[in-house]
């Protein structure tokens, strides 16, 4: 972020009235951009729109208005009976469910069984789900593939999800649901996590290994991952095959057997997407802070701070300083709960009140702290859109 830019975000949130912090800003022009290029790199095939990468209704209103984006994936079942009251269709939650109150809704309601799939890769999954929902009509479930790399047969590289890592074993599951009363496979899903959310941009080591990891890993998952859909459709017809993420939409897409692709946090464009090779988003969504303490002359804190990314702890899962540039946490202390100091030449130009610009690590978990975001457009904020946390709503 460049001094004029913050600038323009202090005197539209100040002509507006809008002095709480923290706050979140959302800039509607480079979320656009970034939903233009989403679109381009996914090469025609429909995205489905990750609402963990949001959690803001709006936002995801303004995603599915617009042509190439189709359906959201949900991160949990109450999150989707939620959504599909409110009129949104084709959800598909993608994680494995085990809430009974949200288990007997989807059961019972014609709306949420026609509107809403769940993801599965174990038939205990659904032993659960009869035992909840005794007798149930048809409820549609989607298959995982564990689209997971292994460069040794104990080494794993990617998120561990499911179980089902042959196509042999997919479709073995698929036979047992076609089997059994009260369930039918809609669709499979493979998420690549170990393409979709490795940077692999710059020239050293690391960069050079995560290419190479990349470019094998999509190479063995196409061939693996077509001969799956190929054994499950022998066994029933799917009606979606869903992969890929923000990160890997270009190798994904080149996939003839996909039908679909997933993408949400290339809208929003957190801090951890700074380092890939092949795209770069542009930052869309900003947190304020004020500067309320002046502890040393080169020091200075913010009130709160510390809203650390899930994941591996490090130092990229620090919210990343955006403004000003030459500020730096301090090694003992990093990013507070309530105060976060901050060390560098910018602190003596800072006065009481001042506001700080951090970019948080990843999309969606932001809207877990504020209640809405003001929206910035041409030099002004033009609507402020409630967060899933603004309507009262905690789903993780």
């Amino acid at each position: 972020m460049k001094n004029a830019q913050a600038k323009r975000y202090n005197q539209a949130l100040d002509k507006a009235g809008m002095g709480e912090r923290p706050l979140a800003l959302l800039d509607l022009e480079a979320f656009d951009n970034n939903l233009i290029a989403l679109r381009e790199r996914a090469q025609n095939l429909p995205i489905r729109v990750a609402s963990k990468s949001l959690r803001v209704r709006c936002a995801l209103d303004r995603v599915l208005e617009q042509p190439g984006f189709k359906g959201i994936l949900c991160f949990t079942l109450a999150e989707a009976l939620w959504l599909a009251s409110h009129g949104y269709k084709d959800l598909v939650v993608a994680y494995p469910q085990a809430d009974p109150a949200a288990i007997s809704r989807w059961a019972t309601s014609e709306q949420a069984r026609q509107e809403i799939t769940v993801m599965i890769d174990d038939t205990d999954q659904l032993d659960l789900i009869d035992k909840i929902a005794v007798g149930h009509q048809e409820l549609k479930v989607a298959l995982e593939l564990d689209a997971s790399y292994y460069p040794t047969a104990t080494f794993r590289l990617g998120a561990a999800r499911s179980p089902l890592h042959d196509p042999q074993d997919v479709a073995a599951l698929a036979q047992q649901v076609v089997k059994r009363k009260g369930f039918k496979v809609d669709g499979l899903m493979g998420y690549e996590s170990q393409i979709a959310s490795v940077p692999d941009g710059g020239l050293g080591l690391k960069a050079l290994l995560a290419r190479n990891i990349r470019k094998r890993s999509a190479a063995e998952l196409a061939e693996r991952r077509g001969e799956t859909i190929r054994l499950v459709n022998e066994v029933t017809n799917l009606r979606f095959v869903n992969a890929g993420g923000t990160g890997s939409l270009e190798t994904t897409a080149r996939e003839n057997a996909i039908t679909e692709v997933a993408a949400g946090s290339g809208l929003f464009a957190p801090a951890l997407f700074d380092s890939f090779r092949y795209f770069r988003p542009t930052p869309a969504l900003y947190l304020g802070f004020s500067v309320v303490r002046r502890p040393e002359p080169d020091v200075v804190t913010i009130l709160g701070g510390g809203w650390v990314a899930s994941g591996p702890a490090g130092k990229n899962r620090l919210p990343q300083i955006a403004w000003p540039k030459k500020l730096k946490y301090l090694q003992m202390e990093a990013a507070g709960e309530v105060q976060t100091p901050l060390k560098g030449a910018a602190a003596s130009k800072l006065k009481i009140g001042d506001t700080i610009w951090l970019r948080h690590a990843k999309a969606g978990e932001p809207a877990e702290r504020v209640n809405r975001l003001a929206v910035y457009s041409k030099g002004q904020i033009v609507d402020d859109w409630p967060t899933y946390r603004g309507e009262g709503k905690a789903f993780l």
